[in-house]
């Protein structure tokens, strides 16, 4: 049984509303605190998660990216952090040389008919950038696909419940239903007898006892008629039945009856 905990997945507003109208002209002289930024810097993976975050926020398209507007608008967050003597990661740093430096192959003296985005080489210097981009960006989807999936203990708890599984209980056999399997087997002793002649060196009930508990060994649970060959006479049936009943005593097997009035033996 879960319990199911609801976690809001929806993204945060963070439009600035005065008299319930958005606001978007900041004023030149507004005051941002250092705490502010260091939060803001918090909220990024690294330095691909922030250049994301400038091209989504321009809805800029990012297989034609601005490098030139990009890189001023990367080196002005990263230099505002460093004159508020916040700490950069290296890979933040490593990110604004490589933004400099495709920005300087895009601005050097182009071939005649050349492309502004196309170096002398016939390549683009923002395509590296672009991949990494591109692949980041299906990254980032996929792990926000994965965190929307239900995980315990962070959406739901795991409740424990335990099941006691057991055998439901045979009645105990009744006296007067051992005493027809007995006539029974007699019956059937006194038919085979007359259909076969067997001569069998007779086993004492100890040695009975010692078989049927090697035959229960084998078969687990068997049927009380089963522990008997009628074939062999009534003298192997009575001492058959006595070792039964022995081992019964003995506490060495259980015989027991289902619903419907078959009798079984077992080991204990």
């Amino acid at each position: 049984m879960n319990q199911i905990v609801d976690q809001p997945n929806s993204p945060i507003n963070t439009t600035i509303t005065v008299n319930q109208l958005p606001y978007s002209d900041m004023p030149t002289d507004l005051y941002i605190p250092p705490e502010a930024l260091q939060v803001f810097l918090e909220m990024f993976e690294g330095p691909l998660d922030l250049l994301l975050y400038l091209i989504r926020k321009q809805n800029l398209d990012i297989l034609q990216i601005p490098i030139t507007k990009i890189t001023d608008q990367y080196i002005n967050y990263i230099n505002t952090m460093q004159v508020l003597n916040i700490e950069l990661a290296g890979e933040y740093l490593l990110m604004a040389a490589v933004l400099l430096e495709i920005k300087s192959r895009i601005l050097l003296p182009k071939l005649p008919n050349a492309s502004d985005d196309i170096d002398d080489d016939g390549d683009d210097p923002r395509q590296e950038l672009i991949q990494r981009l591109l692949e980041y960006e299906k990254i980032k989807l996929a792990a926000v696909n994965l965190n929307a999936i239900p995980q315990a203990y962070r959406d739901y708890l795991w409740v424990d419940i335990l099941i006691e599984e057991s055998e439901p209980e045979l009645p105990e056999i009744k006296p007067q239903d051992l005493q027809k399997a007995w006539h029974t087997l007699l019956l059937r002793s006194i038919k085979a007898q007359s259909e076969h002649h067997i001569k069998r060196q007779e086993l004492s009930v100890r040695e009975h006892m010692s078989q049927i508990l090697r035959t229960l060994r084998e078969l687990g649970k068997t049927n009380f008629f089963n522990l008997f060959e009628i074939q062999l006479g009534t003298q192997h049936i009575v001492v058959n039945f006595i070792a039964i009943l022995e081992l019964g005593k003995e506490g060495m097997v259980s015989i027991i009856q289902d619903n419907e009035k078959n009798i079984f033996v077992e080991l204990v």
